[in-house]
């Protein structure tokens, strides 16, 4: 059965689900990049509320810490930097597919938040609600992706996949909608000349691939054809 609202703000997902009600904007860029200082716009929240809003096609955003995703987080200049796509909200708590290490998978809400540095986590959604059918294509789109190997190179053309180039291309398939620019290395750090690449020239084995083309999370959000509906903290968030 699925989760029942608990709260004001899992009312108002409920709500602007159904009704494509406009929300508010996703702080993108805090004080820091590291998950310390980042003001919540949504308050506190359990899973259980927050999940019982969400719908099939729903972006969830979250700040992983380990030492790779913080440094995205810092060339994008964004607290985000793991993205999942909700495709199942029929069950205990919703399922998040996700492009991660080592391969893409499914995760309920409360594990993926878990993995969230304090409970941190926002919800994006698509700006027209999406049909029926279009959910099913969400499904769809995200089972094909399912088992492909995590591309620690972030390549939008590899044969692997990575967080947001899973997310970016589930949501064009199942809806025809573009969300995320796609732009070089080059480009992405031309925008930040003080960020740090003594981990990326390591990573890459002293050469950093400048004209290789990514998407990154930051940019996915910044997409015209999203909305926020929640950015606050989960604080139940368990890895059971």
């Amino acid at each position: 059965m699925p989760i029942r609202a608990t709260s004001l703000a899992a009312s108002y997902l409920s709500a602007s689900c159904a009704l494509g009600m406009k929300s508010s904007r996703i702080e993108m860029s805090p004080p820091g990049v590291d998950g310390d200082s980042v003001q919540a716009q949504g308050g506190i929240e359990t899973v259980g509320s927050l999940g019982a809003g969400l719908c099939v096609g729903d972006i969830v955003c979250i700040h992983v810490t380990a030492k790779p995703f913080r440094e995205v987080a810092a060339a994008t200049g964004s607290w985000i930097n793991h993205v999942g796509i909700v495709v199942d909200t029929a069950g205990d708590q919703p399922l998040i597919a996700e492009s991660t290490f080592p391969c893409s998978r499914l995760t309920s809400l409360s594990r993926f938040i878990a993995r969230s540095k304090r409970g941190r986590v926002a919800v994006a959604r698509l700006s027209k609600p999406l049909t029926s059918s279009e959910e099913q294509h969400v499904r769809a789109a995200a089972g094909r992706r399912m088992g492909v190997f995590y591309d620690t190179g972030f390549n939008l053309h590899s044969l692997r996949q990575f967080c947001s180039r899973y997310v970016r291309e589930v949501i064009e398939e199942a809806t025809g909608v573009r969300i995320g620019d796609i732009e070089t290395f080059a480009a992405l750090y031309s925008r930040r000349p003080q960020a740090e690449l003594r981990f990326w020239r390591f990573w890459y084995f002293g050469h950093i691939p400048w004209k290789r083309q990514t998407v990154t999370p930051a940019s996915l959000l910044r997409s015209p054809h999203l909305r926020c509906v929640f950015d606050g903290v989960a604080t139940d968030a368990t890895v059971g």
